[in-house]
């Protein structure tokens, strides 16, 4: 090898040393935006299934009216209409599980905020990381008891729908029922709207925490 192409080599390496080693290490501010992004990227399947979880929620209750209307003459009809709404019932549940579990790989993704805000120098922004990650802390915590009243509405929306095919049951058993899913229903409907509230105050916080560290999540 001539000593021009041992120096060209050796140039090329050293360039080559410079540039990894002198690679920009990113700052707390910075990390945290990279985190952030992630989450919400792990929530895409969790936004996913909210138009189909509504388009079942709305043929249940066409089914539920169409059930109630119908006299016990009528009865295979009754059986047909309760079997397809406990199959879409029992799709809910599949897709409220997919959301779940996007909540959940949300949530893993999130803890490593703990110890990267705890470096950020800055008081204000570091307030505002820590602001930031408590709404965030609570909107999960506002998500498990969504699931827990969401879980526990459709087994009692299940358990109508088979009661609608007993024969043998009586008015009083049925409004019984009808009772509970209603009172099932309105938790559900208090804890989305809590964890709805929790997530706009979430969205708001992170982009202002994003304005104050001079970043943007439209790169």
């Amino acid at each position: 090898m001539s000593a021009v192409k041992q120096l060209v080599i050796i140039i090329s390496l050293f360039i080559l040393f410079l540039s990894t080693g002198c690679a920009k290490k990113q700052t707390p501010e910075e990390e945290m935006y990279t985190i952030l992004e992630n989450v919400a990227a792990k929530e895409k399947t969790f936004e996913e299934q909210q138009k189909p979880l509504t388009k079942l929620e709305k043929h249940e209750k066409t089914l539920y009216d169409q059930i109630i209307s119908l006299g016990m003459k009528e009865y295979d009809q009754i059986t047909k209409q309760s079997d397809e709404a406990i199959t879409s019932a029992n799709k809910r549940s599949e897709l409220f599980k997919k959301e779940t579990k996007s909540m959940k790989d949300s949530e893993q993704a999130f803890k490593k905020v703990k110890s990267v805000k705890k470096r950020i120098d800055e008081p204000k922004l570091r307030k505002s990381a820590d602001q930031l990650y408590d709404t965030m802390t609570i909107r999960y915590q506002a998500h498990d008891s969504l699931t827990n009243f969401y879980m526990a509405a459709l087994k009692n929306d299940i358990q109508l729908y088979k009661m609608f095919q007993n024969k043998d049951i009586s008015a009083i058993q049925l409004e019984e029922q009808v009772k509970k899913v209603n009172l099932s229903y309105e938790q559900v409907y208090a804890a989305n709207d809590k964890f709805n509230n929790l997530t706009k105050d979430y969205n708001t916080q992170k982009l202002s925490f994003y304005k104050q560290a001079g970043l943007s999540n439209d790169e």
